[in-house]
């Protein structure tokens, strides 16, 4: 295998080596056992040292039935007072569905969502607790997977470093492309991890169009069944009998829709509703292999699925235990025994590795190659997400050049006799080689650093990598430096007067993620902003602080010309927070000099404004004097 290409199953063994080899596996399914017998629990919790387990019960929409509107597809934008997916407002110029889910798993989980939101803050704000794991069997793991998300993106808010993992067991699928692709722009999808057993039908249901053929009832037998079993184990299989017609039915209508979504190629195939999201652990008697591609596990589901009979399928759905109590030791014992007849290639070894896994190693070997080239749809092509990141490593100092010119800029714009600084000297600027040199340099940088959050957003980078020092530490100086004249560039061109001014409407996303990069360091590290500064700061600390002057000048132009006494007071209020907070950067050394520049945009505002407040006081004095005249009080 070539150096720089990593193996195709880099992040599968990652994963499959931390659920195979600690105990998250066994205690995740030992606590979805006791959701499953506890059927008047939605959800119940474990703790073992700094790991907190919550396991939701998967017999709770079985009494609701399957009627057709639980196959609905509904927008998800939200869960509580949380906003879900970030980064999907950083997403405009993509054409591209909403993000949409399962109507009855998000009304099922909105049920209970009160009592689960305030345990879930008690638990994260728990000082011991150092990790989440998430688990739900069947319909709980769907729930559990709504659940985790509502926790990322709550934890994400509050800058929280509590770990988060999802383990599902038997899941039926949850949502859209879109879901899936979101997951994926947040970097979630090492959160989630779906067990899945070669046979089991329930994860692969919602490929068929149940709603709309005669199965309807098989299928709400079948959870009748499954549920009575879960809670009931010798019960289930007395209380409700299915035919083995009905059991053939149900399977092939699954097989032929599944087999018609693992070829689909193009805009002409059979669109599918529900896509996967996150890691597929697939475990069989032989062993587990886990894989991420949404074509991969689509394809992996229907190989393994065709391998098995109408009441096995069934019957699997139960099996989950037996192969949690097995996967460890296979996990070992199926590396000892392939020693002796591993290939050399490691490329060639980690697919035999995965198809004896898989459970159809003695299949016939159409089969066999059927999985191996689904597999290889899997493999990484490019370089690995390290490699990626020492790539840039080196890239990043080829531009920093381009930074230390713009930073030696500003240090010549500090020393002009103008005085106006770099922001209204950049905003200003003319046509000299310099000047252009320094834009130039500032449309590299950005290129650059928009690769970089591409890289990140395609997962092409390690998953710590927007935590690692370097990077959060040059991105943040970045930012410091060049967003100014972003804002300048913005201004300048009149781009405020078209779209709305800069905060709004023209930061770049790139800023926006650095600034959550910023934060959550400080609040790793426990930093605190330093307020014993004894010279003024090399570069402004906020860099919108420009942004921010332009909105000011506006409300100040807009003082003048308003006649509506309660807009007026909006104004003034606006006015006199940005008048306050800028004093507080200045008084706390937090500004560079050129904002206290003689021509500056801030100083030339700070004297407007009090020219204002003086016309303000002796209109307020005046209008005074001809209530007190009008009322009496004075002479004329």
């Amino acid at each position: 295998m070539a150096s720089n290409e990593t193996s195709s199953f880099e992040s599968s063994e990652m994963l499959a080596t931390l659920v195979a080899s600690t105990p998250v596996l066994v205690e995740s399914w030992r606590l979805c056992g006791q959701a499953n017998a506890s059927a008047h629990r939605r959800f119940v919790t474990g703790r073992i040292g700094g790991v907190v387990y919550v396991a939701f019960s998967g017999v709770q929409m079985v009494c609701g039935g399957w009627d057709p509107s639980w196959r609905k597809l509904v927008p998800l934008e939200s869960i509580g007072d949380v906003a879900l997916f970030s980064s999907s407002r950083w997403k405009k110029e993509v054409e591209e569905d909403p993000v949409m889910v399962h109507a009855g798993m998000l009304n099922l989980f909105s049920s209970f969502f009160n009592s689960f939101h305030n345990q879930m803050q008690e638990i994260v704000g728990n000082a011991d607790t150092k990790s989440v794991v998430i688990t739900g069997h069947s319909i709980g793991g769907a729930t559990a997977s709504l659940c985790t998300l509502w926790l990322l993106s709550y934890l994400q808010s509050i800058s929280s470093n509590v770990s988060v993992l999802c383990i599902t067991f038997g899941s039926p699928l949850l949502g859209n492309k879109s879901f899936s692709n979101a997951i994926l722009r947040e970097r979630w999808g090492g959160n989630f991890c779906h067990v899945v057993s070669e046979h089991d039908i329930m994860p692969r249901l919602l490929f068929a169009p149940i709603t709309i053929t005669p199965l309807t009832a098989q299928l709400n037998f079948l959870l009748q069944f499954w549920h009575l079993s879960m809670t009931s184990p010798d019960l289930g299989k007395f209380a409700i009998q299915i035919s083995d017609k009905e059991k053939a039915e149900l399977f092939n209508a699954v097989m032929n829709y599944l087999e018609a979504a693992a070829t689909q190629d193009g805009e002409a195939s059979l669109p599918i509703l529900f896509h996967p999201f996150g890691s597929y652990f697939f475990v069989s008697e032989e062993g587990s292999v886990c894989v991420d591609s949404p074509a991969t596990i689509i394809k992996m589901m229907q190989l393994m699925l065709s391998t098995s009979s109408p009441a096995c399928s069934i019957e699997d759905h139960l099996r989950y235990g037996d192969y949690v109590n097995k996967v460890s030791m296979q996990f070992l014992l199926q590396r000892n025994s392939m020693q002796r007849n591993i290939p050399d290639s490691s490329y060639e070894a980690g697919f035999e590795l995965a198809i004896q896994s898989c459970g159809i190693a003695n299949q016939e070997d159409s089969a066999i190659m059927d999985v191996k080239e689904c597999l290889k749809t899997a493999r990484r092509t490019g370089p690995s997400p390290t490699l990626n990141a020492a790539s840039l490593a080196v890239a990043l100092s080829k531009v920093a050049p381009y930074r230390a010119q713009i930073e030696w800029y500003k240090s010549w714009c500090d020393e002009q006799d103008e005085q106006m600084g770099y922001y209204d000297s950049f905003k200003s600027r003319g046509s000299s080689k310099k000047e252009m040199r320094i834009n130039m340099n500032r449309v590299k940088l950005a290129k650059f650093w928009n690769g970089v959050i591409d890289k990140l957003e395609t997962n092409d980078l390690p998953r710590d990598f927007n935590n690692r020092a370097k990077w959060v530490n040059a991105s943040h100086s970045y930012k410091l430096v060049v967003e100014p004249l972003d804002i300048a560039e913005y201004y300048g061109k009149g781009l405020h007067i078209k779209k709305g001014h800069y905060m709004q409407h023209g930061r770049e996303k790139r800023y926006e993620i650095f600034d959550k990069w910023w934060k959550d360091k400080t609040v790793r590290s426990g930093e605190e902003n330093s307020n014993d500064r004894s010279q003024f700061a090399s570069l402004t600390q906020d860099s919108c602080f420009w942004a921010r002057v332009e909105e000011a000048r506006d409300w100040l132009s807009n003082v003048r010309s308003e006649r509506d006494t309660n807009k007026l007071a909006v104004l003034w209020d606006e006015i006199e927070k940005f008048e306050k907070y800028a004093v507080k950067l200045i008084e706390n050394m937090e500004v560079s000099k050129d904002v206290l520049g003689r021509n500056s945009s801030y100083s030339i505002w700070v004297e407007d404004l009090r020219e204002l407040k003086h016309i303000k006081a002796k209109v307020q004095m005046f209008s005074h004097q001809c209530t007190r005249f009008l009322d009496g009080e004075v002479a004329p």
